[in-house]
């Protein structure tokens, strides 16, 4: 089986958050499953300089504005199709926002063209390559299924992921003509979202099927308090609707083998996980306390992240004696508030501000517990890195953190099962009544110490999740509705 995954981003060769972790690694997971993947991304400047094998398999004489080229190409044991457009995605910034962080103007022009692009490929542009099933990926992809709908010839079946409900690509009605929609589409049955166009919302309406990134979130996502208006759409198609959780690249994410880290380590070596632990705090100028647990926080700083419940734990952290390490970058506001925490609790509290991968690999393995409070959290990354460490993630019991996360209380622990600690709602009240009991069980180094492996010894990788994708791939692929054919 051939599938062709539509993506803004991909690890190693762009990412801005999650969604380039999940289609960097999956299809390296779907071989094993004997489906061959082809990834079709933009040709970011970043993504150009690290390709090999490059060959041109078509070229376009005016894509949304500008010539285009479409490149066959790999790069990090990936296969990729690059589509090369450089008056759409030849600039600085990231792949969403120029460098004052706005997002770009023509941004509806320059995924429609990625969405075109699949879709043509889907009806046979490459004679080489006919996928059975082509994978979207966020609002990014979503006029795929849209742009196939009303095209000729042959259709394979589409799968719509949604990574997080709440980037729905929304645009200018005027803009429908200029991407190649009908105007009949521009309805509540089709791609019209309160007066707009709706990628996300097109992607959605017209898919084969539907995943989202966590069994919870695809139950939550259907509720009016947490569909973004989308609810009433998702619950008429709720039928074809899945949440399969997302894994981590075990190979990355491998505490035996990670060179980021000042030791190795497994679930039989904790101990020295305390090396770690030694370099973290030197990396951060924290005093060392080797008798204080360190908590850790990896984040978009964002109030969907929940900073500010973890902003205000931090006086009751400090003076129960606790540490706190934090790295993330957003809003200006929570930067400022934990700056602040930061200054006023010198050798207790520390802050990186950016994205540091290396430094994110050395704060799973050097904490010895992660605040994730998000709001709400499709699935979720950080806590199943944290796992893999033996780093005890603290939760909100929302999305995939309710997933992939069991809580410590006393029937789990009993049962030898539990692997972290949940509260729930996302309250402040309720995020230091999680921090309590872990700094409660903290001072029981046995039974913290059997926690630790049972969070190591969890499946946090890809196999499960791959054969779920597999087997939703074949049952779209058979459906004579929408198979792919000449």
């Amino acid at each position: 089986m051939r599938v062709l995954s539509v993506t803004p981003e991909i690890y190693p060769l762009v990412k801005t958050g999650g969604l380039a972790d999940v289609a960097g690694a999956l299809p390296r997971a779907l071989a094993r499953e004997g489906i061959a993947v082809h990834s079709l991304i933009p040709g970011y400047p970043a993504v150009l300089g690290a390709l090999t094998s490059v060959k041109t398999v078509h070229s376009f004489g005016d894509l949304f504005g500008g010539p285009a080229k479409l490149l066959d190409a790999s790069a990090a044991d990936l296969a990729l199709f690059v589509l090369d457009a450089p008056h759409l995605y030849g600039r600085d910034g990231n792949p969403y926002l120029d460098t004052a962080g706005q997002d770009w103007p023509d941004n509806a022009f320059r995924f429609a063209a990625l969405a075109r692009v699949a879709a043509d490929i889907g009806q046979g542009l490459l004679p080489a390559f006919a996928p059975d099933i082509i994978h979207a990926h966020d609002w990014q992809a979503g006029l795929t299924p849209a742009y196939l709908q009303v095209g000729p010839g042959r259709r394979p079946g589409t799968v719509m992921t949604v990574h997080n409900l709440a980037f729905q690509g929304l645009f200018a009605p005027e803009v429908l003509g200029r991407l190649g929609l009908p105007a009949e589409m521009m309805t509540m049955e089709g791609v019209e979202y309160y007066g707009q166009i709706g990628f996300l919302k097109a992607g959605l309406c017209f898919a084969d099927a539907i995943t989202t990134v966590s069994p919870s979130y695809a139950a939550e996502i259907c509720t009016p308090e947490n569909g973004m208006g989308l609810d009433g759409l998702l619950r008429s198609r709720a039928s074809i609707l899945t949440g399969i959780c997302n894994g981590i690249d075990t190979e990355v994410w491998n505490p035996r083998t990670d060179a980021h880290l000042a030791a190795p380590f497994d679930a039989e070596s904790l101990e020295a996980k305390r090396i770690n632990t030694t370099a973290l705090r030197e990396r951060f100028g924290l005093a060392h306390l080797p008798d204080a647990p360190l908590f850790g926080l990896i984040a978009r700083l964002t109030s969907q992240k929940g900073i500010d419940l973890a902003i205000a734990a931090i006086p009751d952290l400090v003076a129960r004696g606790a540490q706190l390490a934090l790295l993330g970058s957003g809003d200006p506001k929570l930067e400022a508030g934990l700056a602040q925490a930061a200054s006023k609790n010198p050798g207790r509290v520390a802050v990186a501000f950016g994205y540091d991968e290396p430094l994110a690999h050395l704060m799973q393995a050097g904490c010895d517990a992660l605040i994730v409070p998000s709001r709400f959290e499709p699935c979720g990354l950080t806590q199943l890195a944290a796992l893999r460490y033996g780093t005890l993630p603290v939760v909100s019991r929302v999305g995939g953190l309710a997933d992939t996360v069991i809580d410590a209380n006393e029937a789990a622990i009993a049962a030898g099962v539990a692997t972290g600690f949940q509260f729930g709602p996302p309250t402040a009240d309720t995020l230091l009544q999680a921090l309590h009991r872990a700094l409660a069980l903290w001072q029981i180094k046995g039974v913290w110490q059997r926690l630790q492996r049972n969070a190591m010894n969890s499946d946090v990788g890809w196999g499960r999740s791959a054969r779920l994708y597999a087997s939703l791939f074949k049952s779209v692929a058979r459906n004579p509705a929408f198979a792919a054919r000449p």
